[in-house]
């Protein structure tokens, strides 16, 4: 098997040296609790400094099972703003608004749209698709209510990283069959198709990489629930059709067990007929996108990002 350091650039090893260095247990040696706590403050260590916006509010949506937690950051107080609706990473375990806040700040700066993040519910107290539900809902709530907040209902976009990933590709489809016309689809190494062995999980998934099979295995395992049944939802490249979904921008990191999903979804977008973006950060890990203080691509796809937004909003 090749060997996964090889890959890497030399800031990538060095911030994994000291994360090594640092000594913690693995998030799936801990307890849900301490997990969210630890990676919450891992977040915080490593994303960087935090831009200023000129608007934050925190608000709530009405979801299926109460308030969904909201956070808008927009670059102005114009009106009938453009807007992302961001999807958290974390495994659908892990990871919150907090958690992304930082990159959802750059690229709202950046793009000139706004950004909502929501603190969607999570594994293990409400397995798959809890999630899944809070984030249609919030997406409905945009195109109904969102006005209200000065966003512009027929500009809206849905995007995320990891586990947000996937809830963003399987909402993508699930907007097109509701008659939601969106901008763009934001994907950052979604898990696609976890039911699937491809070669960056056989190389990247049994080394010390940030993302490794047990974590995946636990993840998955807390996310499910019990009598989980086969559901195109969570693996989004089982959906019968992609034809009509919205166009997707796909951002991977090359050393991630994820990457070769993201390559064949965006194959099976393209062979739909959908516009795909594809970008490959070489050298870099999963979840590098919030570790910006040690690994300067960070930003370089947040940028990336937020151009893709100002093209697809006609800003």
């Amino acid at each position: 098997m090749a060997n996964a350091a090889s890959f890497l650039t030399e800031m990538t090893r060095k911030m994994l040296d000291k994360v090594e260095r640092a000594g913690l247990p693995p998030l799936h040696q801990q307890p849900v609790a301490q997990a969210r706590l630890s990676y919450r403050m891992g977040v915080g260590a490593m994303e960087g400094e935090r831009v200023e916006v000129a608007r934050v509010d925190n608000f709530s949506i009405a979801g299926p099972a109460g308030p969904i937690p909201a956070r808008l950051w927009a670059p102005s107080h114009d009106a009938c703003l453009p807007v992302l609706l961001y999807l958290h990473g974390g495994g659908f375990v892990v990871g919150g608004i907090d958690t992304c806040e930082g990159m959802c700040r750059r690229i709202a700066q950046q793009s000139g749209a706004a950004v909502v993040a929501i603190d969607y519910r999570l594994a293990p107290e409400h397995p798959f698709p809890a999630g899944l539900e809070d984030a249609f809902a919030a997406l409905q709530w945009l195109v109904a209510e969102g006005i209200s907040m000065g966003l512009d209902p027929t500009r809206i976009a849905v995007g995320g990283d990891s586990a947000g990933g996937t809830l963003s590709a399987a909402l993508a489809l699930m907007a097109r069959d509701a008659g939601v016309a969106l901008a763009l689809q934001v994907l950052f190494y979604p898990s696609v198709e976890p039911s699937a062995v491809t070669e960056s999980y056989k190389v990247f998934s049994s080394q010390k990489l940030m993302l490794d099979e047990p974590l995946m295995r636990w993840f998955e395992t807390q996310a499910r629930g019990a009598g989980f049944k086969s559901d195109w939802r969570r693996e989004p490249m089982l959906a019968a059709s992609h034809e009509g979904v919205a166009p997707a921008w796909i951002g991977l990191a090359e050393c991630d067990p994820l990457a070769d999903e993201g390559r064949k979804y965006a194959q099976r977008l393209q062979a739909a007929g959908v516009p795909v973006q594809l970008t490959v950060w070489p050298g870099v890990v999963h979840d590098f996108i919030n570790m910006g203080r040690f690994i300067p691509e960070a930003y370089q796809a947040h940028a990336a990002v937020a151009l893709a937004l100002k093209t697809a909003f006609g800003l």
